[in-house]
């Protein structure tokens, strides 16, 4: 069996997901996803330019060997853009050979652990009032674990929260240009106000709901293990990027001053780059996704390091990925013995569901992995023409006296 040829896509209906297509001579063909938020033309170029004509010919069921082939093959390793690259050939891959076996992608992995595999909402607002309602209108829906943010008085732009009030804000891409907009970050603002806003979340929703809240690298290791202290008495399910895990001893910092499960990774693109945070059992959560991580390949031994070591997955899930990761995650999600949750941002429009047309489903806060044999997501190429690429861009971060911040 041979790799016959290979297709590269970028666009779709509000997003530019870039999606791989590799055929093969018996007119088996699986899919992948290479998106990278913001940068979606790099990965798709290098796949073009350098990946895709080496891909040809090859034995498509002998993963394994073309991840190292690609991986150990360059001397430069490693960075989103490969890895995002290399995740899209990967997850296509196992797509292929699910389809060879007349078998979904979990059964090739060991078959399921569960049979749902719980999803976290986000629930925003522009301020206090406006988050509760959000979370509200989740729980009705069946959540059981929902993330937290709402703007901070006297702060004018936080992360990620609407700017008026009743906003759904999931969407934090900017398409009107490439050059991004600007958020403006106060963190004694944030330290004053967010642990009691939190301590009214949960008084409102009680002990059951799972309460996630996310720092996105706003805080420097002290702030970092004073906020984890203080919100302790919240029992959060996790406390999510905290601060900046480049400097991986920081976090040791955070587990000397409090409990609060931490939750890591969906920056990262390498088994390198948590296994010592894992080893050392310095995280709760290992947040990487299938694209930036590699595919399945890789991300399938992050999670087996993890579950030695008490770690469970939260796999990243936001709208950057297309539902080609997303399945690849539901699949992994059924199998994994130390599940933890999955990030779940609506990404389904009518426009969307036609161009991945999948029987995956997501009730009641659960999501329900299909049985369709390999990924079980379809690509619809002549939906797909409609699509170009839009150039887009991510905010960035000032303090308010203009020093850049990290996102």
């Amino acid at each position: 069996m041979k790799i016959t040829d290979a297709k590269v896509f970028v666009g779709g209906p509000k997003k530019n997901y870039v999606t791989l297509k590799i055929m093969t001579d018996q007119g088996i063909y699986g899919l992948g996803d290479a998106t990278l938020n913001n940068r979606e033309t790099l990965p798709a170029q290098y796949l073009q330019d350098y990946l895709v004509p080496n891909l040809i010919g090859m034995d498509p069921r002998n993963s394994e060997d073309i991840w190292q082939y690609f991986y150990r093959g360059a001397y430069f390793r490693r960075g989103p853009i490969a890895t995002a690259a290399f995740g899209a050939i990967d997850m296509a891959l196992w797509d292929i050979k699910g389809k060879l076996a007349n078998l979904p992608v979990y059964q090739l992995l060991g078959g399921k652990s569960r049979e749902g595999a719980m999803v976290y909402a986000h629930a925003t607002g522009a301020d206090l009032e406006d988050l509760m309602d959000s979370v509200a209108f989740y729980v009705e829906q069946g959540y059981k674990a929902v993330r937290v943010q709402c703007g901070i008085p006297g702060m004018p732009k936080g992360y990620a929260v609407p700017e008026a009030k009743g906003d759904n804000l999931n969407h934090i891409t900017d398409y009107t240009g490439i050059r991004p907009k600007v958020e403006v970050w106060d963190t004694d603002r944030y330290m004053r106000y967010m642990p009691g806003a939190l301590e009214r979340i949960r008084e409102r929703f009680g002990p059951e709901l799972k309460i996630l809240h996310d720092v996105h690298h706003r805080l420097l290791p002290r702030e970092a293990a004073a906020f984890a202290r203080a919100v302790e008495p919240v029992d959060l399910y996790w406390l999510e990027d905290p601060t900046p895990a480049e400097d991986q001893d920081a976090l040791r910092l955070i587990r000397q001053h409090s409990t609060v499960p931490i939750a890591i990774g969906e920056v990262f693109n390498s088994i390198y780059d948590c296994n010592r945070l894992i080893e050392q059992e310095l995280i709760d959560f290992i947040r990487v996704a299938v694209t930036y991580a590699g595919g399945i390949t890789p991300v399938r031994r992050i999670v087996d390091l993890a579950g030695l070591h008490h770690v469970r997955t939260g796999f990243h899930g936001a709208p950057s990925h297309s539902p080609i990761c997303m399945a690849a995650q539901a699949h992994l999600n059924a199998w994994a013995p130390n599940f933890g949750v999955q990030e779940y941002l609506v990404l389904g429009t009518p426009e969307c569901d036609a161009l991945f047309p999948s029987e995956h489903r997501m009730e009641n806060g659960m999501v329900w992995v299909s049985d369709a044999p390999g990924l079980g997501v379809d690509f619809d190429e002549s939906k797909a023409a409609r699509y170009d690429y839009v150039p887009g861009s991510h905010p960035v971060v000032r303090l308010e006296d203009g020093t850049m911040w990290n996102y």
